[in-house]
Formats: C-alpha cells, structure tokens, sequence
C-alpha cells in the first residue's frame, strides 16, 4: 500500500494566462499571470519579460507554488524600494488562495514619483488587475511510480493508462519492462488492485 502522504490534495490554480496594463501616475505597469508548476518553470517567464520588455525600469514578481499548506513562495523589488513591489504582489495572490501561479509586473517609469506608500499601492493594484480576472481551475493531484512487469502486460498497462488520464513518462527493457507512470492520484486504488492481480511491481518515485 503507497503511503497516503504522497497523495495530495487538490487546491485552486490558474486556468490559463492573463495579460493587463495599467497607466497610473505617468507609470505604465505591464502585468503577466502565468500558470507554473516549478521554480524553474517561473524563472523562465521573468527571463522572457526581461527579453520582452528590455527597457522597463524593473520586473518585480512573486509566485506561490504546491499545496498551500506547505507552498513555496518567492518575491521580488528588482531595484524599488525594499517591500514596495514583490511583497504586495505576493500578498494580493495570498489573498487570493491561489497556488501555481506567477506574477510579474514590467514598470516604465514615467518621471513622477510615486513614493513608497504609492509604489505599494500600484503593485497591488497591477497583481490586483490580472489576479480578478484569472478562471480558477482545481488543480489534479498526481503521483509518479515505476512498474515492473513481464513483457505480455506492457499493453494491458497501456491501455490502463490511457483510460485513467495518465502519462508513461518512460521505458525501459531489460529480462523485464520498467514503466515510469504519471497519474492522477484518484486512481491509485484501481492501480494497486491491477498490479497485485498480475503480480506487477509497484514503487513511488
């Protein structure tokens, strides 16, 4: 039997991309919404603003990502004032209890100043504008295994995995057939009663 920690719970997620602009005080705040599962996933988005939008005066960000009850969190001033930009960006997505997500602000400043409490204000209202209008999905639960099994049962898995919404990540052949499977965490019970019925070896990664 896997052990019931490996199978998370659901929480909400971004459903797609969201884009928004806003003028606010001469300053032109350009905010990207992005779904991303990984801290490389995320940093990935910044290098493309970065590449997108070269002559902005910052790219501040913040993301949240995995289960919120132990997420992995990140953020980002890039250059303004120390908890001016990131931080309220982060807090606005917080409050939205929202994980997978990623929100990057590209700032042209526009010659007036803002201040602090006016940079603070901005950039939540930047996370604010795209955070509103994202549709929320429930995000699924995966796992990850290996299966060991005699050649004649690598269709029959297969087939279980193509009904049941997973993905064969890889395989490999030896005196045996070594899957790595990716599937939805729901149907671990109908995979367990599947591999003890054909005596197939079942081990979580």
């Amino acid at each position: 039997m896997i052990n019931p920690e490996f199978a998370i719970k659901g929480y909400p997620v971004p459903a797609a991309p969201v884009d928004r602009e806003l003028l606010i005080n001469k300053s032109r705040f350009i905010t990207w919404l992005r779904p991303v599962a990984s801290r490389e996933q995320a940093m990935a988005v910044i290098d493309e603003a970065r590449a997108r939008y070269p002559d902005a005066s910052h790219h501040c960000y913040a993301y949240l990502l995995g289960n919120p009850a132990s997420a992995q969190a990140a953020m980002n001033d890039d250059g303004e004032p120390s908890g001016t930009a990131g931080k309220p960006i982060f807090n606005v997505i917080q409050h939205k209890g929202m994980s997978d997500v990623l929100v990057v602000v590209s700032r042209y400043f526009g010659g007036v100043k803002l201040g602090a409490g006016g940079l603070v204000r901005a950039y939540a209202a930047a996370a604010e504008a795209v955070l509103a209008e994202v549709e929320r999905v429930e995000s699924v639960p995966q796992l990850t295994c290996r299966l060991e099994m005699g050649f004649p049962l690598e269709q029959r898995l297969r087939h279980w995995a193509e009904q049941n919404a997973a993905e064969v990540l890889d395989v490999h052949y030896s005196q045996s057939v070594a899957m790595t499977l990716r599937f939805p965490t729901q149907s671990l019970d109908d995979l367990e009663s599947l591999c003890a019925a054909e005596q197939i070896a079942l081990t979580v990664l």
